[in-house]
């Protein structure tokens, strides 16, 4: 796209189908890896991918041709499938409905960044609702609590 310049950083949180905390150590860097790379693939740049056991934090520069929804539903299902085909977990993997995505300055980056490098730290804090309500309080996003990763969707 000729004279068209862009600089949108995107942070995603999604978690796994019914809180499920079944993203194993041992082979969690090689998800998040995937992960990576199938941003990557939609012509978004990944800067960091990391998470725990029940859900996964993505750091990118959004590629402007696609729209978030797009990007996470494709990383989603591809994931989901690899994770599936590689047998990963005892029973069928699925991530849950849904996911938050926060926007971010260049100058923020290092400190999201470093929050998401040390996510397995934090998470001995505070758990991954508490985290995510605090990411929408922060951004000011409203929400219903009885919708928030509900096992219902």
């Amino acid at each position: 796209m000729a004279n068209t310049y862009h600089q949108i950083y995107i942070h995603t949180i999604f978690g796994v189908k019914y809180k499920a905390a079944i993203l194993k150590k041992e082979w969690r860097p090689t998800i998040m890896g995937t992960l990576g790379n199938f941003i990557n693939e939609t012509g978004s740049k990944t800067i960091i991918v990391n998470g725990v056991e029940d859900h996964v934090h993505c750091l990118f520069g959004l590629n402007p041709t696609k729209s978030i929804s797009e990007l996470i539903k494709e990383i989603k299902s591809k994931s989901s499938k690899n994770i599936n085909d590689k047998n990963l977990t005892p029973k069928h993997f699925e991530w849950q409905r849904g996911y938050g995505a926060f926007s971010y300055s260049r100058s923020q980056l290092d400190n999201v960044y470093n929050y998401i490098l040390n996510q397995e730290n934090h998470h001995k804090k505070q758990s991954f609702i508490e985290e995510y309500i605090e990411f929408l309080y922060k951004f000011n996003v409203p929400y219903d609590k009885r919708y928030i990763f509900s096992p219902l969707i």
